[in-house]
């Protein structure tokens, strides 16, 4: 008699700990509950989470030049601050702060592989300072979704208006961008090029759009601050 008093008391107080459990960590847990992303979580596990097309991006996107030549790569001198990181992405607008993969390849296997340890800073990009493009890959994933890998880094980009800033670490130096547009285009087409100057220096994100979905694309495109 006294055994089975002792196992209602533990399960009554499992199910007490388990319930407040769920009530505390809502936010983290919901997805559990959630049959589209479970089952979602379940494709995911035996296809590779969907990501950015290589073919986004035009060849041509990386020049501003109108009359089909290369534009200009000078490096310039800018104003940037010292830091103790490096290759990082910072965007304190949606709470990030991540590692910054210099892709080799634009191979989308290649680049599948590059975005589980982070953000991707796509071949041939400029590097900070010079005219042109700089163009960052990112993961996006639905409200609730477990943080594993990088999968979810760029679910809140949509969130970002003119006026905030992107900070890229690299060889102890940050550099500070202003984000200056944001725009939705179809899967596989071209990344508009904005209204910036020859001499620009422009980072331009991108992403799945919407969040965890391989429909469309979002692009959040920067200037290099006083460049």
């Amino acid at each position: 008699m006294e055994k089975r008093r002792v196992k209602k008391i533990l399960k009554v107080t499992a199910l007490i700990y388990l319930a407040s459990f769920l009530i505390i960590n809502w936010t983290d847990v919901s997805w559990i509950f959630n049959y589209k992303e479970v089952s979602g979580l379940v494709s995911d596990f035996f296809n590779p989470y969907p990501s950015i097309d290589a073919s986004t991006i035009d060849a041509s996107y990386f020049s501003f030049n109108q009359n089909g030549e290369e534009a200009p790569k000078s490096a310039r001198v800018v104003e940037t601050s010292y830091t103790d990181k490096q290759n990082t992405l910072e965007i304190s607008k949606i709470s990030i702060s991540v590692p910054i993969v210099f892709a080799t390849s634009a191979d989308k296997v290649s680049l599948t592989k590059d975005l589980d340890s982070g953000v991707v800073y796509y071949p041939g990009s400029v590097s900070p300072g010079q005219a042109g493009q700089i163009v960052i890959l990112g993961h996006s994933a639905p409200p609730g979704w477990p943080k594993t890998k990088h999968d979810w880094v760029f679910t809140d980009l949509d969130k970002l208006i003119p006026g905030d800033k992107i900070l890229i670490d690299l060889n102890n130096k940050q550099y500070t961008y202003i984000v200056k547009q944001k725009t939705i285009i179809a899967r596989g087409a071209d990344v508009p090029k904005g209204n910036f100057s020859a001499n620009s220096s422009v980072l331009t994100l991108i992403s799945c759009w919407p969040p965890g979905k391989d429909y469309q694309r979002i692009t959040v495109q920067a200037e290099l601050e006083n460049s």
